[in-house]
């Protein structure tokens, strides 16, 4: 549990520490309920809070927008996780974070919030992690509330590149005099989103690959025998990034192997993710583990009408997607699907064999590795790539983030000139 507890114990601060400004706001307002600093969804570092006298008021405001949207992780998709604060002087008016798909959005919350207690909110400040919506979707569009409210500035981490908006809500803000200021805490706010603004910005999920191995990077040994080399904190650090995601996905050896459940287990959430398999040659058992009832996404390269059929009757979504060699799954056509189905993030739970060919297809943003200290020696991998000739053709990632989970370390590292890219999107002027 180290490792989350020092990704949380920092953002919730925004939230808990007892020397914050004076408010009007209860504590963990707006957090889901039976949530603690223990129990948070998983994910990324917000650095920890100063008081506004030690620090920039916009930063310190900011991240309590973000600890709130934390608050939120597993159960806004397709919708982002969106936090936002309203201030005067040193106190807040009101504050909340987005509501499951039809409720209302960050914004709208924490409005109601500041009216429930008789705050106006006219010539304050709010802050948001994402810019305020300006269309008609589930919901009203949240750039026409805050409007009417009238605050003298708003304050918003990073822009949304969903082409419905995409600047077009400060640019109301501003046309109506409304001052704005952008960019405070735009890594820290992508990094709460960035599977929806992957969706937005690139047509993809952004996906990251979750794997268990030994310090000499082995992942089981050659009879298969892969549980455990991690011990129980690591394993539920992962539980955690499957609950914030919006689909697990493995592949068909996964299956044979373990006959996986491949849900969410130990960990307190509303929802379940989606179910993923990639199985080429639809081999699938009818009977496996994983058809309890919730939805369960076959992607194949073979046509079954009749098991397909079948498998309807266990709630199994059969899509076939036929790559260029006989029995694979296309999988960037996968990933496109995916996005095209709303789902923001994808977890990769795999065998090397999987885990190879989605790396080898530019389909992984992000590496999750858990480490333990143990040696395995002549054992399998944990991904199965090609040879290479030269070492300029490796394929390289940055470090982002290392911990301990455990005994085991947690080291996450992703693709830096995606992330980049994303980030150019997000900015705003």
């Amino acid at each position: 549990m180290e490792l989350f507890l020092l990704q949380y114990r920092q953002c919730a601060s925004a939230i808990q520490d007892a020397g914050r400004p004076e408010t009007d706001i209860p504590a963990g307002a707006g957090r889901v309920p039976g949530w603690s600093a223990l129990q948070a969804p998983g994910g990324h570092t917000i650095p920890s809070m100063k008081t506004p006298s030690d620090t920039d008021d916009d930063l310190f405001w900011m991240r309590r927008a973000l600890a709130l949207a934390q608050t939120v992780m597993y159960t806004t998709a397709p919708n982002p996780r969106v936090g936002c604060v309203i201030v005067r002087d040193g106190r807040v008016l009101g504050e909340g974070a987005t509501q499951p798909p039809g409720g209302p959005h960050a914004e709208i919350r924490a409005l109601r919030d500041a009216q429930s207690r008789g705050q106006p909110v006219d010539g304050a400040t709010m802050y948001v992690t994402l810019e305020p919506c300006s269309h008609f979707g589930r919901t009203p569009p949240c750039v026409e509330a805050v409007l009417a409210a009238r605050p003298a500035r708003v304050v918003v981490a990073m822009g949304d590149p969903n082409p419905l908006v995409n600047g077009q809500g400060l640019a109301r803000l501003r046309g109506a005099g409304i001052q704005v200021t952008t960019g405070i805490c735009r890594e820290e706010a992508l990094a709460v989103n960035a599977g929806f603004i992957s969706r937005m910005s690139r047509g993809l999920p952004w996906v990251w690959m979750k794997m268990a191995a030994s310090l000499d990077g082995r992942s089981a040994l050659h009879n298969g025998m892969s549980q455990w080399i991690t011990g129980p904190e690591a394993r539920a650090d992962g539980h955690r990034w499957r609950a914030r995601s919006c689909v697990v996905l493995t592949g068909m050896g996964t299956v044979l192997k373990d006959d996986p459940q491949l849900n969410v287990r130990g960990i307190d959430t509303p929802r379940q993710p989606r179910k993923a398999v990639v199985d080429g040659h639809f081999q699938i058992p009818e009977d496996a583990r994983l058809f309890d009832g919730a939805e369960v996404i076959l992607f194949t390269a073979r046509d079954d009408a009749a098991k397909a059929e079948r498998l309807a009757a266990r709630n199994a979504r059969v899509v076939c997607l036929p790559g260029a060699e006989p029995g694979r799954v296309d999988l960037p056509a996968m990933m496109r699907w995916m996005a095209q189905e709303q789902f923001n993030e994808v977890h990769v739970e795999a065998g090397a064999g999987l885990s190879g060919a989605l790396v080898s297809a530019g389909c992984v943003d992000e590496l999750l590795l858990y480490l333990a200290p143990v040696l395995l020696g002549d054992a399998a991998g944990m991904v199965r790539l090609p040879m290479l000739e030269h070492l300029d053709a490796a394929r390289r990632y940055e470090f982002i983030e290392a911990g301990r989970a455990g005994a085991d370390l947690c080291v996450r590292a992703r693709v830096a000139s995606t992330w980049q890219q994303m980030m150019q999107r997000v900015a705003l002027t």
